[in-house]
């Protein structure tokens, strides 16, 4: 077993990092969605009315059953009930150049250097 740190859960849990991003997606409209319904005190019905589902769609939510939701689907549900979404896309970061301090000095020296051997050659 290894020691190795992740992120997320679901960058531990799944096999490539899309997949990891999708689920980190749906998770977080999930945990909005389930979070809606509480804060407006809503019963299931209530809920799959104003989210234009089925009752048991909503059981399925409220249980944090992710597999049986799409992005489309969350998205629509939080559309269907008039709720704004936001993304942010994140850049990827640049690696850095790995530069060998004073690189420019290093090399002038040893064209110096082979040139002086050139000279000692010719003399």
């Amino acid at each position: 077993m290894t020691d190795k740190a992740y992120a997320s859960v679901w960058d531990a849990i799944e096999d490539t990092p899309a997949q990891a991003e999708n689920m980190k997606l749906r998770s977080a409209l999930m945990m909005a969605i389930s979070e809606h319904i509480k804060v407006a005190d809503l019963n299931q019905t209530q809920a799959a009315n104003l989210f234009a589902v089925t009752q048991p769609r909503i059981s399925d939510l409220m249980r944090g059953k992710i597999n049986l939701f799409s992005l489309d689907m969350l998205v629509g549900m939080l559309s269907a009930a008039g709720i704004g979404i936001e993304m942010k896309v994140k850049r990827p970061v640049a690696p850095k150049k790995k530069t060998v301090p004073n690189a420019k000095i290093q090399h002038r020296v040893a064209h110096v250097e082979a040139k002086a051997a050139r000279r000692r050659v010719a003399a």
